[in-house]
């Protein structure tokens, strides 16, 4: 990998344009009563027209056997190294909503979920709460008070919510409770350094007294933390790329990751075809656009192997509108898979093609796990797509004499 700070000194400004359509938890698993993954179940015509003009491969978003979380694999899709560049998923989500944060302030993602009489999570979601319902129940955690923090809690979307406290002498090195499965207890949280014990004791006083508070709700009775950050320094993308870049992103986290490395969010509709729409409105203003289409990830921690196939072809049922565009770069890709036999992210290589003028067209013919295996591109790091879409734009110089 050339490493960002080289890719400033080659990367130059062009007219020409790149569409990055990612497809949130893309990769799956074959269902053993059809031998076929979600992709390969799926009728999705359009995007295997374009895997047939396009070079195909399969990404590992950190490596090889490595689980990402959605930060990490969002932004080795951006070309940065993301276990350099650790991005807690508290900061995320709270610039997400357009949270005014101070410097010192600490973010956790937070979930209602639902915990058995034995303390036991049963379901991490909650039944995947409404998002009134989300509103509601942070109102009744909001004057929650502890000693040495301002503690605010702000609904999200769904069951999701943003944990902010806010004080002297806090530091975000902290364990998560939320074990990310269900069958497993939360966990207490810990101090990872010294200087984070306090902060600690007051994570784990405002679950005690949110667990109190929600005792006699049936299905969000517990509340799961993960993801305390600050906000980082980060490299942003039109100062590497040289690129004027705008996301395209209905979920909150995904539009606070696209405003942390620069991108200039853009108003949506949370349909892929609104968001389509609002690519064809606004195309001839910017020459990057990150578009996230979320429902392959959301049907896949379900579990729901049928409904992830019918996420796919709505995602294929709005790809006309990206190819009547013609630009001159398209990419489809994945952050990480989430195949419905498992339900929940797996370290599984991602399906990946890219369509240009000048890229060379391999021999693929359908757009899935197997058939992109055998494509050009074999299996490599996500982490170098983005070189391969600025060369396909033409916007890299050359490198060394």
């Amino acid at each position: 990998m050339i490493g960002l700070e080289r890719m400033k000194d080659i990367s130059r400004s062009s007219p020409s344009k790149i569409v990055f359509l990612v497809s949130d938890g893309l990769g799956g698993l074959a269902d053993p009563a059809t031998g076929e993954t979600e992709l390969e179940s799926a009728r999705k015509p359009n995007l295997d027209r374009i895997a047939r003009m396009s070079l195909c491969g399969m990404t590992d978003p950190i490596s090889t056997g490595i689980t990402p979380g959605s930060a990490p694999g969002h932004l080795a899709l951006f070309g940065y190294d993301p276990v350099q560049h650790d991005v807690g998923r508290g900061i995320v989500e709270a610039l997400g909503i357009d949270l005014d944060l101070e410097p010192g302030d600490i973010a956790a993602r937070g979930n209602f979920s639902t915990v058995d009489e034995a303390g036991i999570i049963t379901d991490r979601r909650a039944g995947r709460l409404s998002t009134e319902r989300n509103a509601e129940l942070c109102r009744l955690l909001n004057d929650i008070t502890v000693k040495g923090a301002d503690i605010s809690v702000v609904p999200v979307k769904e069951h999701r919510f943003v944990l902010i406290l806010r004080g002297e002498g806090l530091a975000p090195e902290l364990t998560d409770s939320d074990p990310q499965q269900a069958g497993l207890a939360p966990r207490r949280i810990e101090a990872s350094s010294p200087q984070a014990g306090r902060t600690a004791e007051i994570a784990n006083e405002f679950v005690s007294q949110a667990i109190t508070r929600l005792r006699n709700e049936s299905s969000a009775n517990m509340v799961l933390l993960r993801g305390f950050s600050r906000r980082p320094d980060i490299p942003l993308i039109p100062e590497i790329y040289k690129l004027k870049p705008a996301a395209i992103a209905a979920y909150p986290m995904y539009r606070g990751l696209a405003r942390l490395v620069g991108m200039e969010v853009l108003s949506t509709g949370e349909s892929i075809t609104e968001q389509v729409e609002t690519l064809q409105q606004q195309y001839d203003r910017y020459d990057f656009f990150f578009i996230h289409f979320k429902h392959t990830d959301s049907r896949g921690e379900d579990g729901n192997f049928a409904a992830k196939v019918q996420a796919i072809e709505e995602l294929d049922n709005a790809v006309p509108g990206l190819l009547s565009l013609d630009p001159e770069v398209l990419i489809v890709a994945g952050d990480h898979s989430t195949p419905a036999m498992l339900a929940m992210h797996s370290w599984h290589p991602v399906p990946f093609m890219l369509k240009s003028r000048w890229c060379r067209p391999d021999d693929v013919t359908e757009f899935s796990e197997r058939a992109c295996l055998a494509g050009g591109m074999g299996r490599f790091a996500a982490t170098e797509i983005m070189p391969l879409a600025m060369a396909n734009a033409l916007k890299l110089d050359k490198f060394g004499a």
